[in-house]
């Protein structure tokens, strides 16, 4: 009993955890669209609201909106004009008392993970953590900078460890680059490992099978 009861689990785990996310993520999309229809109807004459209404109620509507809206804006932002408004914008957030702070240090995480340019999250290591001897996988965000690279003598990197199954969450560290050991294995081939809790691991690397 106990042996199908968990190969049922495998069966059916992978697809809730997946249509849970998507919900979330669809849901999301639809919460924005709603409240983009709430404002408009606060600004907008009463003869406007029952159809404005009737579009909150199409299934999936905003999902599609909202995509949409999102192609858009990077076909915006994408050319001189589109540019131009962007940094007028952000200079505007830059003069705002706090938000500038949350404004800024948003838009560099963002900035570094999303640009294809960046070197967030483009190798896999091992590293020791959370003591010599255990080695966990990493993934490498970049070099020390600031302060912290000022006190650091010679070459560093730094990474970050994902917490199992969970992979948003995680510790930043900065460690010698002589510590590291450089794998092969693809980012989501690693991410598949530390979300499978090690039972999913990469094949091994036919160079290192002949060897």
């Amino acid at each position: 009993m106990k042996k199908y009861l968990i190969a049922g689990l495998l069966v059916w785990l992978p697809m809730a955890i997946t249509i849970w996310l998507l919900h979330s993520v669809l849901g999301l999309l639809d919460g924005v669209f709603g409240w983009l229809l709430s404002a408009s109807q606060a600004v907008l004459p009463a003869a406007a609201h029952e159809p404005l209404e009737m579009l909150r109620n199409i299934p999936g509507l905003g999902v599609i909106v909202m995509l949409i809206g999102l192609l858009l804006t990077g076909v915006f932002a994408t050319n001189i004009v589109g540019q131009w408004w962007l940094r007028q914008g952000s200079r505007v957030l830059h003069r705002i008392p706090i938000v500038k702070s949350i404004y800024s240090s948003i838009k560099q995480v963002s900035d570094t993970l999303f640009s294809s340019s960046g070197n967030a999250f483009r190798e896999a290591v091992l590293v020791q953590y959370p003591r010599a001897g255990a080695w966990t996988i990493a993934f490498v965000t970049g070099r020390p900078g600031g302060e912290a690279a000022h006190y650091l003598a010679g070459d560093y990197l730094s990474v970050y460890v994902p917490t199992t199954p969970n992979p948003t969450s995680g510790f930043f560290l900065m460690v010698p680059r002589a510590d590291v050991i450089e794998l092969t294995m693809s980012v989501d081939e690693a991410l598949k490992y530390v979300i499978s809790m090690g039972v999913v691991a990469p094949p091994l690397p036919a160079e290192l099978a002949r060897n």
